[in-house]
């Protein structure tokens, strides 16, 4: 094996791996706080344990969030949660609300009612 072979198999060791835990522990504590400055938790990796739990939270917001619409009475209707920001995926914009002239005109085209105006 070669040393370039090596360090690539180091650096993409899994972040709970014994190695990768054994030099976070042997890093000095000036090291980590300089890394830990200035990093970004979303450019980091996940283990597949991380990416289960980002889901199965995920679930549980749109199952409460479910129950909340169920048993609101009347008044403004709670938000949908936002997902588990995960690494590498750039959060996605809220969709714009289409306006009610807007809906009423798309439904009168879809019905083959010729649009009106410009």
């Amino acid at each position: 094996m070669s040393w370039r072979q090596l360090r690539v198999l180091l650096e993409h060791l899994p972040p709970e791996s014994a190695t990768m835990t054994a030099l976070r522990n042997a890093a000095p504590a000036a090291d980590l706080d300089a890394q830990a400055e200035g990093a970004d938790p979303s450019r980091g990796r996940w283990s597949q344990t991380e990416l289960l739990l980002a889901q199965a939270i995920d679930a549980l917001n749109r199952l409460t969030h479910y129950y909340a619409l169920v048993n609101t009475s009347g008044g403004k209707k709670p938000e949908a949660p936002p997902p588990v920001p995960r690494p590498g995926i750039a959060a996605t914009p809220a969709r714009r609300r289409i306006s009610d002239a807007a809906a009423e005109t798309l439904f009168q085209i879809i019905n083959g009612a010729a649009p009106s105006g410009p």
